[in-house]
């Protein structure tokens, strides 16, 4: 529950099979849900983002959630006092149902650090209507790295504002990617890093250097 009760909450569902759309329904209204939304993630939160109606957007997958009851307030309350059109906080994992503490240090926000990896958790980021119109969509030809794209874009026009809180959690699960998959992933997101490159060679190579090492990890993690 939030503390915030000014908010529309929109369920986007692609067609699912096991349960979700019962559970939505059981669900106190109001809330709005679009149903049989295909075409992939980037067309389910693009379905979203035109149905909404608010100043302030964010998106929650199924298995993520806000870690504090006042996530929504404070939002507004920070995004209004500072002037920015959005911000990101930080997110922790959950892991066997179990909120953990969160290890990874985001560095401070520059654009430059941003094209070097994305460091954005995407359920604890949160974008005015009016960027959303200027930067566009999510690209929905990417699989995986749509978010960070689309951050890039948004990093171009506006500074976001970075708070350094928890502010949603995210459910891991084991064996949610396949080998292949965490190849394929770290593949797009060097192509979409290489795509924001405005320096020469010599960046570029830096990003080549880093995705072979991080491409070596994987494999030698062995995720299946």
């Amino acid at each position: 529950m939030q503390d915030c009760q000014d908010f529309e909450c929109i369920f986007v569902d692609g067609g699912s099979t096991d349960g979700t759309l019962e559970r939505i329904r059981a669900v106190p209204r109001p809330y709005r849900l679009l149903e049989n939304v295909g075409g992939g993630i980037s067309r389910a939160m693009n379905a979203g983002l035109e149905a909404a109606r608010g100043d302030i957007i964010a998106h929650l997958h199924s298995d993520d959630f806000y870690v504090r009851p006042d996530v929504l307030s404070m939002v507004a309350r920070q995004l209004e006092t500072s002037g920015n059109e959005w911000l990101f906080g930080r997110a922790m994992p959950v892991k066997h149902g179990i909120l953990q503490q969160e290890n990874f240090v985001a560095p401070r926000f520059t654009y430059e650090a941003l094209v070097r990896a994305n460091f954005i958790p995407h359920p604890s980021t949160f974008v005015r209507r009016r960027l959303f119109a200027r930067a566009g969509r999510f690209n929905a030809e990417l699989k995986y790295a749509m978010d960070y794209e689309l951050w890039l874009r948004l990093a171009r026009l506006a500074q976001p504002l970075q708070l350094d809180i928890p502010l949603a959690a995210m459910r891991e699960h084991d064996g949610s990617l396949t080998t292949r998959e965490w190849l394929a992933a770290m593949q797009e997101a060097l192509q979409v890093r290489l795509a924001f490159t405005d320096q020469g060679m010599a960046a570029r190579s830096m990003h080549y250097l880093r995705y072979l090492v991080r491409h070596r990890r994987a494999i030698r993690a062995g995720a299946t």
